[in-house]
């Protein structure tokens, strides 16, 4: 296997597992449609940067230890499920709030450093990120190439390939935002998202690492 073959089909892999929909799509769509486009790109920029921080850590063996401890993947699995829930029923009671206080214009709220925090920790609190990773990278590690630089560069192709689709997700959340931009939308879409997160955080919570 040379570099080049490696790098394709490691891109093909993970281009398949990148448009899956998962928390990480759900987050950045509703960004896009409650908050702004600058949002959606901040919230993208951070699970990119998590997705980036799994692949170092596998590729230097710190994440190894997700692969051979019970114990740490429960834990990491656990918190990252409460912090899913914890974003799903936040986003659920705030849309309820803001439909009190209803009015013509929907504002975005938060901060673009709070998008990105959001992003990044919902995909570092994912322990099957840090699985996929330990699991496929050294497959895809060439006899004879260092393996810590080709590791971090399998992560780079999947980091492009994640913020490519997350362009795309925002790109079409902005042309529909006009028929969405609503508050009462808005509060729905919330509601929406949050049992989408809170449905992920149940299947994390329940699931082995296979």
């Amino acid at each position: 296997m040379t570099v080049a073959s490696a790098l394709w089909s490691f891109a093909l892999l993970a281009g398949v597992l990148t448009i899956i929909p998962g928390p990480d799509s759900a987050l950045i769509l509703r960004s896009a449609l409650v908050q702004s486009r600058k949002h959606a790109y901040a919230t993208a920029v951070g699970i990119a940067s998590g997705t980036f921080v799994w692949g170092a850590a596998a590729a230097v063996g710190a994440a190894a230890l997700l692969a051979a401890s019970e114990a740490a993947f429960t834990i990491l699995k656990i918190v990252g499920a409460l912090y899913l829930a914890y974003l799903g029923v936040s986003m659920i009671v705030k849309s309820f709030r803001r439909h009190v206080v209803e009015t013509d214009v929907a504002t975005p709220v938060g901060t673009l450093r709070a998008a990105f925090g959001r992003g990044a920790i919902t995909n570092l609190l994912n322990p099957k990120v840090g699985v996929f990773y330990i699991a496929l990278i050294p497959q895809f590690i060439p006899e004879g190439v260092p393996p810590v630089g080709m590791g971090l560069l399998l992560a780079l192709v999947h980091v492009v390939e994640s913020l490519v689709w997350f362009t795309g997700l925002i790109i079409a959340a902005h042309f529909a935002r006009k028929w969405l931009s609503s508050p009462r939308v808005s509060a729905w879409i919330d509601r929406v998202t949050g049992g989408i997160l809170l449905a992920f955080g149940a299947v994390l919570a329940i699931e082995s690492r296979s």
